[in-house]
């Protein structure tokens, strides 16, 4: 009995060795991962993921460089993902889930078009400008904008499909603060002694009541019997009463008899006419002209006032300016003719080469921007110019035979609005031009697109021309040259 309950114990004692040393292989051998950062984490979208690491071991052994990483996360798409870590040692296997959250917090955005304050006309309703959507996710949300209507207020509001919503508000104010539109059909005029002044008309707009032309009073008169100047004033009035005025002079004239010729004689100064020996089969046609642009703020408003009036016009073109002002001037249908590169009268009249070369850079740059090669030229101060003496003697005299040989023409002026000379005012500009046209010749008219007084005239001279039966034409390939009494 004795001996029985010994072996019983060996036994109990193997076996308890045998459950120790176990344990101890597992303690030694099972492998740990353990996570750095935090187990869950939230991503803000777009925001990419970047892996905050691990560690894996056993008690005796680093195990980190042999563990495997399953599952990815895509930052471009919202959603919960989940990356996979597991370690194998021996016949052990320790697996661990990091949960990574792409959310979007971000609230979409309403752009509204139009005014955040609107103001509509009194009586009226407001006719919605639209809106725009938008969100750093969800691309299209412009259909599920909700919209509420209020008498004075619009409220709109969306929300993305994570549930941040966008709001903003649109004031509504009836009211009419706009004067009204007042246009006279033609601007300053003249006639002479003895004439009857006629009303070109005029025309009046408003934004809330419309065509309001029959309120225009017209005070003031005109005495053709008595040279001067007179004012008419035109006034209107809009139903909110807000006021437009405006004013046309209209001056009385002698008549001044002059001898018929093909000559107009002035000076000999740089900008000033000379003897204009070329016939013109269009008379009574007005060629408007502009030399030394482009210039962005003048040339932009002549190119403005020209679509408005539906003319078509020269530009005789430096290397000055932007491209896209010469680029317009073609793609509205304008002549683009080469005036000087440098507009320098020293570089540009050294020689013979030296003018070509001038020429040929300017050349260039019109071929570049519209592809064509313009062939229709004018002379830095006009064929009849006297300061090239100070360069090349009888250089005028050589040039002007040259150019038409190798195929230019050249387009000297018969009517000077003096805008490069003493005059500076859109007056002066004006009354030069008007004063000087004649239905007997074919009118070719200089001014310059770089003078703002100028770019303010245009619309007159327009006017002026259409009123008295003129008709406005560019210069092409079939045009006559208009050419001056060589000086030089």
């Amino acid at each position: 009995m004795e001996k029985n309950k010994k072996i019983v114990l060996i036994i109990l004692i193997i076996i308890i060795v045998l459950i120790l040393l176990s344990s101890l292989f597992c303690l030694l051998n099972i492998p740990k991962i353990t996570l750095k950062d935090k187990q869950e984490i939230e991503l803000i979208y777009p925001e990419k993921y970047k892996e905050p690491g691990y560690k894996a071991k056993t008690v005796i052994k680093n195990l980190t460089k042999k563990v495997k990483i399953n599952g990815k996360v895509n930052n471009n798409k919202i959603g919960t993902y989940k990356i996979t870590y597991q370690i194998k040692n021996l016949f052990f296997t320790s697996e661990i889930t990091r949960i990574i959250k792409v959310i979007d917090n971000e609230k979409p955005v309403i752009t509204l078009k139009g005014n955040e304050e609107a103001i509509v006309c009194p009586n009226t309703t407001y006719r919605e400008e639209g809106y725009e959507v938008t969100d750093n996710y969800n691309k299209d949300l412009n259909d599920k904008v909700d919209i509420i209507n209020n008498q004075n207020e619009i409220i709109y509001s969306v929300k993305d499909e994570s549930g941040n919503e966008g709001k903003i508000t649109r004031t509504i104010k009836y009211e009419d603060k706009n004067k009204p539109d007042l246009k006279l059909k033609s601007g300053n005029i003249t006639i002479y002694v003895g004439n009857t002044y006629k009303e070109p008309g005029y025309t009046a707009s408003d934004k809330c009541d419309g065509d309001i032309t029959k309120n225009v009073k017209v005070t003031g008169s005109v005495n053709n019997k008595k040279t001067g100047t007179y004012t008419l004033t035109y006034t209107v009035k809009d139903n909110a009463g807000n006021e437009t005025k405006t004013t046309r002079k209209v001056t009385v004239k002698n008549k001044v008899t002059t001898k018929k010729s093909t000559t107009t004689k002035s000076t000999t100064s740089t900008n000033s006419l000379v003897y204009a020996t070329s016939s013109c089969s269009a008379k009574g046609a007005i060629y408007l002209t502009f030399d030394d642009g482009p210039q962005a703020s003048t040339t932009t408003k002549i190119l403005n006032t020209l679509k408005e009036e539906g003319i078509k016009a020269t530009f005789f073109v430096t290397n000055s300016g932007a491209d896209s002002l010469i680029s317009r001037e073609y793609t509205e249908g304008h002549s683009i003719g080469l005036h000087t590169a440098s507009h320098t009268y020293s570089k540009v009249y050294a020689s013979d080469d030296a003018f070509f070369n001038d020429l040929k850079k300017v050349s260039d740059r019109v071929k570049r921007i519209t592809g064509i090669e313009s062939k229709i030229i004018r002379f830095p101060g006009g064929s009849s110019n006297t300061v090239s003496r100070h360069y090349s003697s009888k250089i005028m005299t050589r040039l002007t035979k040259e150019v038409v040989n190798r195929g230019y023409k050249y387009y000297d002026w018969n009517v000077d609005s003096d805008d490069a000379g003493s005059c500076r005012t859109a007056k002066c500009v004006y009354n030069n031009v008007t004063s000087s046209l004649s239905k007997n010749k074919c009118n070719m008219v200089l001014m310059h697109d770089v003078k703002s007084y100028t770019a303010e005239a245009l619309k007159d001279v327009i006017e002026y021309g259409k009123s008295h039966g003129y008709t406005f034409k560019k210069i092409d390939s079939s045009t006559p040259m208009v050419r001056h009494k060589v000086n030089n």
